[in-house]
């Protein structure tokens, strides 16, 4: 269970937190299974803590797509299909479609009007607007935004390129949240993340059975912070669709091929960027729930 913070007293619904953020990680890492079945009282003593923060959760974690509740068996770890994964796909492709539309439109008005000063959008110039950060061509602050999650994308890109599957899901998942949150519309940051647990939740089912992976791995993170740092929309819509792709042409082979693709375990078209820094392995990423843990290595990482 992670530490509690502050002065040490753990709230219900701190507890609560805790236990979805622990089970969401165990069903990530591949130890709770798929069809996987457990009770309240099994996670309470498992814990070791009182059933109620554990029935909160565990309906958290069914309300979110992770868990199915059976009245009379307790609860199971949801088993995702390939045509899921396919709908999960096109589903986050459509809100990053209208993540970067909106972009656009903001570029615009702010073009238009930000230059003479006042407002932009309907905004004042110095808030970030419903466009976000991305309006105020120049700002400092969005500069300094984009800097932070570049650093979080090279994090991630590393990961991906030695095939660190738990480690690669933390980063990857506070990629596109701090990415998404620079858009400034919180509904849709929530519902791409959402999309993204279920995405990594349903892929690693099959990345998990699979040795040497590093090198097949997409990891193109800081292309699309520096296309959208040049403010090249056209660019970075290219790369987010190919990351697409890439997510579905590997897992559907995967998927498609029970004993493994041979030709994923070789080393060939390997990232020349394949080394990881131990320290920044070590950091924890709490912020979503989902840490960056070292000492877990697993393969994959396309989602």
């Amino acid at each position: 269970m992670p530490a509690s913070s502050g002065n040490g007293a753990v709230t219900r619904s701190t507890l609560r937190q805790q236990i979805a953020d622990a089970l969401r990680d165990e069903v990530l890492a591949g130890r709770l299974q798929p069809g996987q079945e457990f009770t309240v009282k099994e996670i309470a003593e498992q814990y070791g803590v009182s059933a109620t923060p554990v029935r909160e959760a565990l309906v958290d974690l069914s309300a979110q797509g992770l868990l199915e509740a059976d009245q009379h068996r307790g609860f199971r770890v949801h088993e995702y299909s390939l045509a899921d994964f396919r709908g999960m796909i096109e589903a986050r492709g459509l809100v990053t479609d209208g993540m970067f539309h909106g972009l656009a439109k903001g570029l615009a008005t702010g073009a238009a009007t930000g230059a003479a000063g006042g407002r932009v959008g309907g905004f004042a110039s110095d808030s970030p607007g419903p466009r976000g950060f991305f309006v105020r061509v120049g700002d400092p602050r969005a500069a300094a935004a984009l800097a932070g999650v570049r650093r979080r994308g090279e994090e991630a890109r590393r990961a991906a390129a030695a095939g660190e599957l738990n480690i690669l899901i933390g980063y990857d998942l506070r990629f596109w949240r701090e990415l998404g949150a620079l858009f400034g519309n919180p509904y849709l940051t929530d519902f791409l993340h959402r999309m993204r647990v279920q995405t990594w939740v349903c892929a690693v089912q099959h990345l998990r059975r699979l040795s040497g992976l590093r090198g097949h791995l997409w990891s193109d993170y800081t292309d699309v912070v520096d296309a959208l740092t040049r403010r090249e929309l056209t660019e970075a819509r290219q790369v987010v669709d190919a990351y697409d792709l890439h997510s579905l042409a590997l897992i559907e082979g995967l998927a498609n091929d029970r004993d493994g693709l041979p030709d994923l375990a070789s080393d060939g078209g390997e990232d020349k960027e394949t080394e990881t820094e131990t320290e920044t392995e070590q950091e924890q990423d709490t912020d979503d729930g989902v840490t960056a843990p070292a000492g877990n290595a697993g393969n994959g990482g396309t989602l």
